[in-house]
């Protein structure tokens, strides 16, 4: 009897989906008082919040989420869950706004004033934003995004970052790095963030991204609003399927009820409401504050099906070899005898700024592999020789404004790389033709360029697999004055060079029948 009783508290102490289960008690949207049984969303972020400590022993993990999918009283029970039984525990949840800092800390509270007894840890105070277990020696304390001292000068066990993508912005920065600077990197601590999408630019998109290229160690969990299965509305009597339902049907499993779910609240918000608060993959979540000048939902499948990344290389001397930071990704196999073409994007080469750019397409317009890199223009030059030498003396394109004129004149002319893009222009005061190497943008050409390469993409001509493309092209956009170019706060370099590589490669531009497909209809 004695080591059954041993063994339920051992599981109590260290199962929290046991324990939420056992302790906590939530007010359901009828307005019971029912125990936190997890749903399927919160099962899905338990098992990552599991596998993580497991594997580290702490959590950084950042949730990605549809719209009131529960995660944020499954994180919040889990820090009342941390603090209420373990001692010299210190948990600060912060929200973006005084009223949901409020329901929160009121949902705490519910779970401590209905804490089964041998459980629950004796109470020293209980203020409107803090909670404090005098033997424990740990507390519970709640904020609100927006003043300037937020984690500062705290030691924390514990942190909710909720709604992170809705932060004020003056202050957001600053006080995400007061808070992540009072958690120590120890074991046994947590950091959860979680947010419904705000954008494509702040410091919620940026964790995420870094998350999913696994740079910053957070763990990257992301809840589809098809999880909920309360998302469901009956069917109509005369409904039927959009060609658009039908995929998304067989791409995600979705019954009708679903389908009509979605179908009304895009009748009620619109399309890009919707897949921000209810986003089916995440990248559809982050979006832009201006018109996309790429079909969204057509980037987003090219996402799922891109191929795999083969080897990465890097460039020692003049020859590339195997090395798992290489600026050059590969997705197919080099080919002896293929006709390859290479566009070329230069940036300055500072670390931070813009990136310079190489996309390598083949002779069926698929994209083998992408170098990005920040290095001198000049240095560059060597670089596309390479790539060039590499890739069967390749046709190589290089943009040659501002950055590009250096790195054209390099490869071109002290380089002599025979296989080289250029361009007659004439001189209007001597009447004469002269040769100028590279590709010249200009307000002319961009959106030819680009309106070739959308062309190309619509109608699935290229084949593009480097997924950090498609993601610039789901924030490159156009602006209220017309302007193409990408989100604040993003890059597109990667669209730029594939433009160019796109140009000039074979049968770019071909005419093409009218369809009805080409029209754009009123949502």
């Amino acid at each position: 009897m004695h080591q059954k009783i041993a063994k339920v508290r051992k599981r109590l102490l260290t199962d929290y989906s046991y324990y939420s289960n056992a302790a906590l008690k939530i007010r359901t949207k009828l307005g019971n008082i029912s125990p936190l049984k997890l749903n399927s969303a919160q099962i899905i972020l338990n098992t990552a919040v599991e596998a993580q400590l497991a594997a580290e022993g702490k959590i950084r993990v950042i949730i990605l989420k549809a719209r009131q999918q529960g995660l944020s009283t499954y994180t919040g029970g889990y820090l009342y869950f941390a603090v209420s039984q373990k001692a010299a525990s210190k948990a600060m949840v912060i929200t973006h706004h005084s009223d949901s800092t409020r329901a929160l800390f009121d949902m705490t509270k519910r779970f401590h004033e209905h804490c089964p007894e041998i459980l629950k840890p004796h109470t020293k105070y209980s203020s409107r934003r803090e909670m404090n277990f005098d033997v424990l020696d740990s507390s519970f304390v709640v904020a609100t995004a927006g003043g300037e001292s937020i984690g500062r000068g705290e030691t924390l066990t514990h942190v909710h970052a909720s709604e992170l993508a809705f932060w004020q912005k003056s202050t957001a920065l600053d006080n995400w790095n007061g808070l992540t600077q009072a958690v120590p990197n120890a074991k046994g601590t947590a950091i959860f963030v979680e947010s419904t999408a705000n954008g494509a630019t702040g410091i919620f998109a940026d964790l995420w991204r870094g998350a999913i290229d696994g740079s910053n160690g957070y763990v990257p969990v992301f809840i589809p609003w098809f999880t909920d299965v309360d998302y469901r509305e009956p069917v109509t009597k005369n409904f039927e399927r959009t060609p658009d339902e039908e995929d998304l049907a067989k791409l995600y499993a979705l019954d009708n009820e679903q389908l009509m779910f979605r179908r009304r609240k895009i009748a009620q918000n619109g399309i890009d409401l919707f897949r921000q608060e209810y986003p089916s993959e995440p990248d559809e979540a982050f979006l832009t504050t201006g018109r996309p000048v790429f079909n969204p939902e057509q980037i987003s499948r090219n996402l799922k099906t891109t191929q795999d990344l083969k080897e990465r290389l890097a460039l020692e001397g003049e020859e590339f070899v195997n090395n798992a930071r290489g600026e050059l990704s590969t997705y197919r196999p080099h080919l002896d005898g293929e006709m390859y073409v290479i566009g070329a994007d230069v940036a300055m080469g500072v670390r931070g700024g813009d990136y310079s750019v190489c996309q390598i397409l083949d002779s069926k317009k698929r994209q083998v592999a992408t170098w990005r890199g920040h290095v001198h223009p000049d240095y560059f030059a060597n670089v596309l020789y390479a790539l060039g030498v590499y890739y069967n003396e390749a046709y190589i394109c290089v943009e040659n404004n501002s950055h590009g004129i250096l790195t054209c004149t390099r490869l071109g002319k002290d380089m002599a790389y025979p296989n080289f893009h250029t361009e007659q222009q004439l001189d209007k005061i001597t009447d004469r033709e002269t040769t100028k190497l590279g590709f010249t943008t200009t307000q002319k050409t961009k959106p030819l360029i680009i309106d070739q390469l959308r062309a190309a993409m619509r109608d699935e001509e290229l084949e593009v697999n480097c997924k950090v493309t498609l993601r610039e092209m789901l924030s490159y956009i156009v602006t209220e004055s017309g302007a193409m170019q990408a989100e604040a706060g993003c890059y597109d370099d990667c669209v730029m060079a594939l433009a160019l590589a796109n140009h000039v490669h074979t049968g770019a531009w071909t005419p093409v029948e009218s369809t009805d497909n080409f029209y754009i209809e009123m949502v």
